[in-house]
């Protein structure tokens, strides 16, 4: 099986004024293939070489590379792995080959048989995520923003705001949770999924409306998703 070690912890920070201070997280997968996933921002290029070095490797030791959607702090060194197969949202390059894999309809991507490539669109509309199967934590979902952080289960502004497809998005994270016994999110620490998320799901939607001759308008509906198993 594999271990799964974060290498650079991402962050996300509310600067005001519709400005965030943010890096994506990144994350290495050690076991029969060496797997990257998500590359951080290109300022990050030394972190991750200081990092992989750390742990006895180099770039060149690195069989995928697997980017969870296209934003700039997941995408920023690709080209520090040129030897691996690349995986980037719903393409797949091995050199300048394309292969065509059905994401869309959600058919999981395997790796081997510890480690596959799931769709789970919403944050954009082509994400992925990467399920792997680990003897210390049991089934760890290395998310990219399908979950922000570890707040976000109590407080979804935290990933709505920057979500392209709220609703989809929902039921990619519901559809996760049923299997995740860890999640590394996309800026935030390393989490266990609570018991209580795998029986049920409280889900905050959260509608911006503007009414004649008012200002905007934030409603709040509460409700709960039973049977999440």
């Amino acid at each position: 099986m594999y271990e799964v070690i974060v290498l650079k912890e991402g962050y996300n920070l509310d600067r005001g004024k519709g400005c965030q201070r943010a890096d994506g997280s990144v994350t290495l997968l050690k076991g029969r293939h060496n797997i990257i996933v998500d590359t951080g921002s290109p300022r990050d290029k030394d972190k991750i070489l200081t990092a992989l070095k750390a742990n006895g490797m180099t770039p060149e030791n690195i069989n995928y590379v697997v980017c969870t959607h296209g934003h700039v702090d997941h995408v920023g060194n690709l080209n520090l792995f040129q030897e691996a197969v690349h995986i980037v949202s719903y393409d797949i390059c091995i050199g300048d080959n394309y292969v065509i894999h059905d994401f869309k309809s959600g058919i999981p991507y395997e790796i081997d048989d510890f480690v596959e490539v799931v769709a789970t669109p919403g944050h954009t509309g082509a994400d992925v995520s990467v399920l792997v199967k680990t003897l210390q934590h049991g089934n760890v979902l290395v998310s990219g923003d399908l979950f922000e952080c570890e707040e976000d289960l109590e407080n979804p502004e935290l990933w709505q705001e920057n979500s392209e497809n709220c609703e989809m998005q929902e039921e990619s994270r519901i559809q996760m949770l049923k299997y995740a016994d860890y999640i590394v999110p996309g800026h935030g620490t390393m989490f266990k999924v609570p018991d209580e998320y795998k029986r049920h799901l409280r889900v905050m939607m959260i509608g911006v409306y503007q009414e004649l001759n008012f200002s905007n308008i934030k409603s709040s509906i509460e409700y709960t998703v039973l049977e999440c198993d």
